[in-house]
């Protein structure tokens, strides 16, 4: 449905995603990890910006979500912070800095809310960390969850396949999303688990279900920037639509460049002083 111009430039909320939901428009999230990436896909018009732990993949080159730490986090939400007007922006908590420790929790969102000036936290995970995000809600810090496939879990998975597809795992994602919208959550990613389930927990719940390989019954979509934009071509998951080949025009112009340079052709004369 289309919205109109005013609607688009205000600033969006935990509780303007609450009302998208209401009357049925969608919410578009994607990645970001730097002020000028941030910058465009705000400028852009999306509505949701986050800075996710999988900077630990696309920006420093681990092959998990797990090394990144919370002070990288905070590097990064800062600089995306920097170029964005619109949109929510919200920000991973990274592995260990929030699973089994509610105190060291809040005091992990508490940074990443002061030092980075970001608007919400993202935490994985269902009634494990229930104290976790009773006691970072308790500060006043708005808290999305996300629940399904949790790559930060990868070594107890051993695998990154689709999740709840038995009954006794999709039963507990129902009761995992149902426990963490009634504490207090604002959204839930649904990651990697089958469409049906996904449009349940959507229509069961009040608050936004965002998805990400969960199927098209949902409230929105989140996609990685640089899987989306072709930067990242090692990563075909089935749930993945790429909208552009990044990575060829990036290798063409460079290489361009570089015969450029080699033939004496850069810099010509109107390109010196």
């Amino acid at each position: 449905m289309s919205t109109n111009t005013i609607d688009n430039n205000r600033k969006v909320t935990t509780r303007r995603l609450v009302e998208m939901k209401h009357r049925g428009e969608k919410i578009s999230m994607l990645t970001a990890y730097d002020y000028s990436s941030a910058k465009i896909i705000d400028e852009a018009g999306m509505d949701v910006i986050l800075v996710g732990d999988s900077a630990s993949n696309v920006m420093a080159g681990n092959t998990t979500t797990l090394p990144i730490t919370l002070d990288q986090m905070i590097y990064h939400a800062k600089s995306v912070m920097k170029g964005v007007k619109r949109a929510l922006v919200v920000v991973d908590l990274p592995f260990g800095t929030y699973q089994g420790n509610s105190k060291e929790a809040l005091a992990s969102a508490v940074r990443i809310m002061k030092e980075s000036h970001a608007e919400a936290v993202k935490l994985e995970g269902g009634a494990e960390i229930k104290e976790s995000v009773e006691r970072i809600l308790s500060a006043g810090i708005p808290v999305m969850g996300h629940l399904g496939l949790t790559p930060q879990s990868i070594n107890k998975f051993g695998t990154y396949n689709v999740r709840a597809k038995e009954k006794e795992e999709a039963d507990k994602l129902i009761a995992d999303a149902k426990l963490l919208e009634e504490i207090g959550c604002f959204a839930i990613v649904l990651e990697k688990i089958p469409a049906k389930l996904a449009a349940k927990v959507a229509k069961e719940l009040t608050i936004p279900i965002i998805g990400i390989g969960a199927g098209g019954g949902v409230d929105g979509q989140v996609l990685v920037m640089h899987d989306m934009l072709g930067i990242n071509k090692g990563f075909s998951p089935r749930f993945l639509r790429r909208y552009a080949d990044l990575a060829g025009i990036m290798t063409d112009a460079v290489q361009n460049y570089i015969s450029d340079v080699k033939s004496g052709d850069f810099p010509n004369e109107q390109e010196s002083y």
